[in-house]
């Protein structure tokens, strides 16, 4: 079979999606440069710019299918695709990055200061919320913790609704502070 020198875009797609390997040649041929140029940016390494590119293509190749001709060229999805590819790869080499082997930290490396992280269960969540205004407590007590609606604790306080909903926000609010303000770190003795 001889390989076509050209083609228009409309040949191309359709061609692609008969997963002709002409076409799929002569798309990266044309197009590998660019990509490539743009993958290059974003993982900033030969290496993984060059396993990304791959990647990118194999996934043109499997889900060409699903190009739409209406919402772009094909030059645009295959860019997004590559380009989306590559962020993927750079999130995963962070996660890794990020991940640390607890038999590589040892007890020196943590310092003085030590970050205590209760569970849930053992923290006195009612004796924080006591701690907050008695127009706010009662509010967040009636909802969270004896399971009222916002209607229901209005009609039974006599309070506009409004009102409850607003007192209810801002003694979230306030709560979401205590528990940024003390973090619960401990210094180690």
């Amino acid at each position: 079979m001889i390989s076509k020198s050209a083609y228009t875009e409309q040949e191309l797609i359709s061609s692609l999606k008969c997963n002709s390997r002409e076409a799929f040649e002569y798309l990266y041929d044309h197009y590998a440069s660019a990509l490539y140029g743009i993958i290059m940016k974003i993982v900033k390494d030969e290496d993984k710019a060059a396993d990304v590119m791959q990647d990118s293509f194999l996934k043109i190749w499997k889900n060409i299918g699903s190009y739409n001709v209406e919402k772009g060229t094909l030059f645009t999805w295959i860019l997004n695709v590559a380009r989306n590819t590559a962020i993927d790869r750079l999130r995963l080499d962070v996660k890794n990055e990020k991940s640390v082997s607890w038999d590589t930290v040892i007890e020196s490396d943590l310092g003085n200061n030590v970050v205590f992280n209760p569970i849930p269960a053992t923290i006195d969540i009612r004796a924080i919320v006591a701690s907050l205004l008695p127009e706010k407590s009662v509010l967040i007590d009636l909802v969270y913790f004896q399971g009222y609606t916002h209607e229901e604790v209005s009609e039974k306080l006599s309070l506009p609704l409004g009102t409850v909903k607003s007192r209810i926000r801002k003694a979230l609010n306030e709560l979401r502070e205590i528990f940024d303000v003390h973090s619960f770190t401990l210094r180690a003795a």
